[in-house]
């Protein structure tokens, strides 16, 4: 049964790719519209009008939109996975600090399911669970500040903390035998995706500092809101 939602493909390195068929596909937009509405449900206990509702799932799915479209633009790209992209992270944390830590959640699995879908990189099933799963989803730790002073700031690091963690025991665990000479496979891991992850996480940091963002995205959150 599960072979009809995968192929089985081997690179020129010798390494087995596991990519989505058309069925697969299929099930992952299924699943990342289910992970959008449980990110509505989860909101809508913040108000009590179920017309916001269907506006927060529409700010939700133009989140992870626009943080797929960032994540195409790459200020570091390693041809063993990872990238430093133009504020995608950013994105995808907005959702948790507008309508909070659930919401958050559920939107960064969506845009890891959504992710996987758009170019899978997948050398083991589990492999699969850690990095598109719970790292993506780990963004949605932005929701932990969402009601409190600098808020958005807060969140973010712990955001991208949390995603740094499963980034760090995916490479561990599944990439070690990419580690640098001389290197053990914890240390290779903890310097290799730190360089990518908090690469992009100062950049967008210095952005978020500046007070015409702070004061936009102040806006922007009213708006979500209200």
């Amino acid at each position: 049964m599960f072979q009809s939602l995968y192929e089985v493909v081997v690179n020129d390195w010798g390494e087995t790719t596991y990519v989505p068929t058309t069925l697969g596909n299929i099930l992952l937009v299924i699943l990342i519209c289910l992970f959008l509405f449980g990110a509505m449900l989860f909101a809508k206990g913040k108000n009590k009008e179920k017309k916001l509702s269907v506006k927060q799932l529409s700010y939700c799915a133009v989140s992870i939109a626009l943080g797929s479209i960032l994540s195409m633009i790459k200020m570091i790209d390693f041809p063993t996975g990872g990238s430093a992209t133009l504020l995608s992270m950013l994105a995808i944390c907005l959702p948790g600090y507008w309508f909070g830590l659930g919401a958050g959640i559920m939107t960064g699995v969506a845009h890891g399911v959504l992710q996987l879908l758009m170019g899978p990189y997948v050398l083991y099933p589990t492999q699969l669970v850690v990095d598109y799963i719970l790292a993506f989803g780990a963004l949605g730790l932005s929701g932990l500040f969402a009601g409190q002073k600098w808020g958005l700031q807060k969140g973010y690091m712990a955001a991208i903390l949390g995603r740094y963690v499963f980034a760090v025991l995916s490479g561990w665990i599944f990439f070690g035998m990419y580690a640098w000479e001389g290197w053990g496979a914890l240390s290779y891991s903890l310097v290799y995706n730190g360089i990518y992850i908090f690469t992009e996480a100062a950049i967008t940091l210095v952005i978020l500092f500046l007070p015409p963002v702070r004061k936009g995205l102040a806006y922007l959150k009213k708006l979500a809101c209200e």
